[in-house]
């Protein structure tokens, strides 16, 4: 049986989470970024969130976290949380949150092309290698468009927009990884984990930076304390959890829909609430992104094997 049918509730809740929760995160991180350096952000993100879990999950089961699942969750963590929110939460400090989100649009490409190169997953279909093309001609025309056709390391927009593309790559690699990863029998105890590491990696990687010296706590806006308390709680307890637990008991390629939701959720909140412009070259970019996830999506749709 599916856990679409054994728990509706807890499976169409988890799928809200992503498509609304996760869409309103970008905004969040953008607003956070405002007045608290981004890695020591993400750090307190997953800390917080991640040792709330645990806590939880070891009050509520008898299953313990071991040395070794903390070795595979460190493992995922430093590719999905540092690599891939790392490079988000930094670009947002240049990039718009709806044009965050659109890049980030272009998981599902990655995730079809790493499962079947390195996962060993079917070769992508004549339908889905035209989506894939689509999908990576429409976020190229983006990335250029945003930075006035000359991508430049001088240019804080570009280099933004190019760690955000190396974020989503990592973000993928990392994504297909965990399903397999021995870190916990429990899913909300492996997104714990997860978190926890990622928040420990994140935390030296703001050391590394050395964003410590360069915060003050009097500068810190209520605004900014605000989001990032809604980060820890929406977007990590409820969007991430939800996230893992349905990479366990879904469809690879249904989970990811999220993606193709999340820009149209980032845009109208970056328009009405963050004073975020929206251009035609955005608007035309977004159009040829989400076809081609759709493509994608339904071609995993109809070429998945249903879940047990």
């Amino acid at each position: 049986m599916s856990a679409r049918d054994e728990s509706p509730l807890l499976y169409f809740s988890a799928y809200a989470a992503l498509y609304i929760v996760w869409g309103s995160t970008y905004l969040a991180i953008r607003f956070t970024v405002e007045t608290i350096p981004p890695f020591i952000s993400g750090a307190l993100r997953f800390l917080l969130a991640g040792g709330m879990l645990v806590a939880w999950c070891m009050a509520k089961s008898s299953e313990r976290p071991t040395p070794g699942g903390f070795v595979a969750a460190f493992k995922v963590a430093a590719i999905m949380l540092l690599g891939g929110y790392g490079g988000v939460v930094w670009s947002e400090q240049t990039v718009s949150s709806s044009l965050a989100a659109l890049v980030i649009a272009i998981e599902p490409l990655w995730i079809v092309l790493l499962d079947w190169l390195f996962f060993k997953s079917r070769r992508p279909t004549p339908l889905e290698t035209l989506g894939i093309s689509l999908g990576f001609g429409g976020t190229v025309f983006l990335v250029l468009s945003q930075s006035g056709y000359s991508v430049s390391l001088d240019n804080a927009d570009s280099v933004g927009m190019l760690v955000l593309l190396v974020a989503t790559f990592n973000w993928s690699v990392g994504a297909l990884y965990s399903r397999r990863a021995p870190i916990a029998k429990s899913s909300a105890l492996a997104a714990g984990m997860q978190m926890t590491a990622g928040g420990c990696l994140l935390l030296l990687a703001s050391f590394a930076a050395a964003e410590p010296s360069r915060i003050a706590l009097d500068a810190v806006t209520l605004k900014s304390a605000l989001s990032l308390a809604y980060l820890v709680v929406f977007g990590s307890l409820v969007g991430y959890t939800a996230f893992i637990w349905l990479l366990k008991v879904d469809r690879a390629s249904r989970v990811v829909t999220h993606t193709f939701v999340n820009p149209i959720v980032a845009i109208i909140l970056g328009w009405s609430l963050g004073d975020e412009a929206i251009s035609g070259g955005m608007l035309a970019a977004s159009a040829v992104i989400i076809l081609s996830v759709m493509i994608i999506i339904r071609c995993g749709l109809k070429e998945d094997a249903p879940v047990q």
